[in-house]
């Protein structure tokens, strides 16, 4: 395995994870110039795009089974704050045989049901935007993930939110945070992509979360949508969907986006496009325009070019 200076430094630091075949030190740095309307007139900034840093790797135990472990930070590459590192994923656990269990913070199986139909992910397109809030990352979660069986895998995780407040009632009595649950069942094999997941008491008490997701890749051509329906604790419910495709030649990849959705803001549609040029299997440059618009006069759009590099 090839290693950076930075991978050999900590390596150097960290000797109980020093080996070649159990540790990765890996990162990403997306940055874009972006010239932004948001109904006050068109703005320029430099955005940095779910930057990050990372170290991943497992430790192999003579039973078969082996400790596997992330620790990620998000990097803000021009933030103007000094909390340049953010937690991303970080977990520990165990793997083998019998499936995978981790501990810690990190995506709910949910949020890993649209795997990459959002091609727009982390960018102003991303379908956290106003098409889902259900891109969830939670810490005091659990979660088994089984082998993958004839293409299927199954994925359940139990979020321990313990007594964390999120409110106050009108009597001034704290309303704390039910334990929440996340699933979803996938099949992915032969170039198809199917998956359908569930949050219970995730985003909120008493709400309840639906998602399909399908994506089918032929050749140079990637398709994909997502479905979702969300039901709140009064009994009101939202949805929303999104279609996506791409079409790669040589290093160039186009690709389109469109979406409608209630479930954020009322009346939200939304549509992205995009174009990369691939430098090489770590590198490539991209431009990007999105437009969204919802009631109340919602009304917004971005366009912008940058570089991705990863190591």
């Amino acid at each position: 395995m090839k290693k950076t200076a930075v991978s050999l430094a900590i390596a150097a630091a960290l000797p109980a994870l020093a080996s070649a075949d159990t540790f990765t030190f890996y990162g990403k740095a997306n940055v874009d110039f972006q010239s932004a309307d948001e109904g006050d007139g068109a703005t320029t900034d430099i955005e940095s795009n779910a930057s990050r840093l990372g170290a991943k790797g497992e430790l192999p135990f003579d039973s078969g089974v082996k400790g596997i472990y992330k620790l990620e930070y998000g990097v803000d590459i021009d933030g103007d704050s000094e909390e340049t590192l953010k937690r991303r994923n970080l977990y520990a656990g165990l793997e083998g045989g019998f499936g995978q269990v981790i501990a810690g913070r990190f995506d709910t199986p949910m949020r890993l049901a649209q795997k990459k139909v959002d091609l727009f992910n982390d960018l102003e397109g991303d379908i956290g935007s106003v098409i889902t809030r259900s891109e969830n990352r939670e810490s005091g979660h659990v979660q088994y993930t089984t082998p993958a069986f004839s293409g299927f895998t199954l994925a359940a995780s139990h979020i321990s939110h313990g007594d964390e407040v999120i409110g106050q009632d009108q009597l001034g009595r704290d309303i704390t945070r039910d334990n929440g649950t996340s699933m979803s069942l996938a099949y992915d094999k032969n170039g198809i992509y199917l998956a359908y997941g569930i949050d219970r008491n995730v985003e909120a008490n008493d709400w309840n979360v639906q998602r399909l997701a399908g994506q089918y890749n032929i050749g140079p051509v990637q398709v994909g949508a997502l479905f979702e329906e969300q039901e709140k604790a009064d009994g009101s419910t939202q949805d929303g969907w999104m279609a996506s495709a791409a079409y790669s030649i040589n290093r160039w990849t186009a690709k389109a986006q469109y979406g409608q959705s209630d479930v954020v803001v009322a009346d939200a549609e939304t549509y992205s496009l995009g174009l990369d040029y691939k430098l090489s299997s770590a590198a490539k440059v991209f431009g990007f325009y999105t437009d969204e618009t919802a009631a109340d006069d919602y009304d917004r759009s971005y366009f912008g070019i940058g570089t991705e590099f990863k190591f």
